[in-house]
């Protein structure tokens, strides 16, 4: 084919070519003129509806994708058509939530359960994983010897004195603690647990503040204090609940120093 020949075919394909451009340029317009009111009301419906953002979205691009498959003849086989749209994932719900509640209602299942039997309350089971060997020791006195007594050393006036020594007391000696120093950080702890109260009462035999007063951080304390010195008689004890402990998980009268 000779070189004019080409030319002649190039120029009878305009015609054709130019109404091609021109129909897809008119239907791309108008679409875009029909999507942007579209939009437009959509947007405006769905925030007095209260439908979220990520949904108009959604939709706005299906539609988009239909008029790119009618632009370029794309058909949908009827496999496709039936096939339905992958639905959207919903928010995965609070897990830890969600567990809690589920522990809530089967512990008022339990509780409505009369062939439900537990031996001793749940956070035994806790509680002795976080005692240390001579805090086992503190709670063996106090349930063998009962109350226990403590003294406050303060300065000054009754009304208007200060504090100088806290909670002197033998319980580390009575108890035979392999670590007398850390008393003060043991029986922090047993009130931490809910096991041992401070009572601001004292006990009702004064011969037992006798001999305490009588120890030589006591003495000290009371020479730090000076002439307005004097203590506070006080008592440590076991509450109902580190009472109903011991007598559940410790068996003071099997085991021996």
């Amino acid at each position: 084919m000779s070189s004019r020949d080409s030319d002649g075919d190039v120029l009878r394909a305009l015609p054709g070519i130019a109404r091609i451009a021109a129909t897809a340029w008119v239907r791309t317009a108008d679409w875009t003129v029909r999507a942007s009111v579209d939009a437009t009301g959509r947007l405006i419906r769905s925030a007095a509806s209260g439908e979220p953002p990520t949904e108009l979205f959604r939709r706005t691009a299906s539609d988009f994708r239909g008029w790119a498959r009618g632009v370029l003849g794309v058909v949908e086989t009827a496999a496709q058509e039936a096939e339905p749209r992958r639905a959207e994932p919903e928010p995965a719900p609070d897990d830890k939530s969600t567990t809690l509640r589920d522990r809530g209602a089967d512990l008022l299942r339990r509780s409505a359960d009369v062939r439900v039997s537990e031996e001793g309350h749940p956070a035994y089971e806790r509680i002795l994983d976080e005692l240390a060997p001579d805090e086992g020791r503190i709670l063996r006195v106090l349930v063998l010897d009962g109350p226990q007594p403590s003294v406050d050393i303060r300065a000054g006036l009754p009304m208007a004195s200060a504090l100088v020594a806290p909670g002197r007391n033998m319980i580390g000696t009575q108890a035979g603690c392999r670590h007398p120093e850390r008393v003060p950080a043991y029986l922090n702890n047993l009130y931490r647990l809910g096991l041992v109260w401070f009572s601001r009462e004292s006990l009702e035999d004064p011969r037992r503040y006798q001999v305490l007063e009588a120890q030589p951080d006591v003495v000290e304390a009371m020479r730090k204090a000076g002439r307005t010195g004097r203590t506070v008689r006080r008592s440590i004890l076991l509450t109902p609940f580190g009472r109903d402990f011991c007598d559940t998980c410790l068996p003071v009268d099997a085991v021996s120093d």
